[in-house]
């Protein structure tokens, strides 16, 4: 799904030609950035080049045509993932002080590197247009306590840039979890099993929009509850894909 660093590159001298200066960068401070970052920067992201070509799990081998193990003993209700990076330095970082300490700067170049890779991938058929975009659904005490959901914010972005409805209340959790940070995949699964409600209409085609995917719990279950409602073709988008 994703070639090599050809995306990237692409996005990166379009930009350039199109902005002389574009303020400092959240990563080192330079003054030569666009977006948010500077080239460096953000060519030093971590790209998951190699990965499962449905759960998006990076591999360490030079293929995106392969089902990972988890995926081919325990098939998704989700048919492909769109994920341009893997969960490390320094991504993570910027992840989490957006998530968890409120730096919002340090979103918007993620933010909007990820709608253009999604345009590259949408306009060369990789994957499907979605009907509508669905921002994985927070706890309402913990989205009080943040004061945001990420993945409502992810969506919302990608959505303006590409023309994609999305709905906010499609899916909602009807009882509180858990935390799922400490939790491996079995344990997951388990905290989550009729946490989310399908509340109307589901169409046909939608994507799940997330930050983090990490072992994949949260996306099969809401993934599952989509495919009851009527969903057939089902993606899963996110900024990165921690390492198994």
């Amino acid at each position: 799904m994703i070639k090599g660093l050809n995306w990237l590159s692409t996005f990166i001298e379009r930009k350039v030609n199109s902005f002389k200066q574009g303020g400092r960068c959240v990563a080192c401070l330079s003054s030569n950035a666009f977006s948010g970052l500077c080239p460096p920067c953000r060519e030093g992201l971590p790209v998951n080049r190699w990965h499962c070509r449905c759960c998006a799990l990076p591999l360490a081998f030079p293929s995106s045509d392969l089902l990972c193990g988890d995926c081919l003993k325990f098939p998704p209700p989700f048919k492909t993932s769109c994920i341009p990076w893997r969960y490390q330095y320094p991504l993570d970082g910027m992840i989490g002080r957006y998530k968890y300490n409120g730096q919002r700067k340090f979103a918007r170049p993620l933010l909007a590197d990820f709608a253009s890779f999604l345009e590259q991938e949408l306009g060369s058929g990789t994957i499907s247009r979605p009907d509508v975009l669905v921002p994985a659904p927070m706890d309402s005490r913990r989205r009080r306590q943040r004061g945001f959901n990420q993945a409502q914010d992810i969506a919302e972005n990608a959505g303006r840039h590409l023309g994609i409805t999305v709905n906010t209340g499609l899916v909602q959790r009807v009882r509180r979890v858990r935390s799922q940070r400490e939790l491996n995949r079995e344990e997951r699964l388990a905290n989550l099993r009729g946490v989310f409600k399908v509340t109307s209409e589901v169409p046909e085609r939608v994507a799940i929009v997330d930050d983090v995917v990490t072992t994949g719990a949260t996306v099969r279950v809401l993934a599952g509850v989509l495919r009851e409602a009527g969903a057939r073709d089902i993606q899963v988008w996110a900024l990165a894909r921690t390492p198994g």
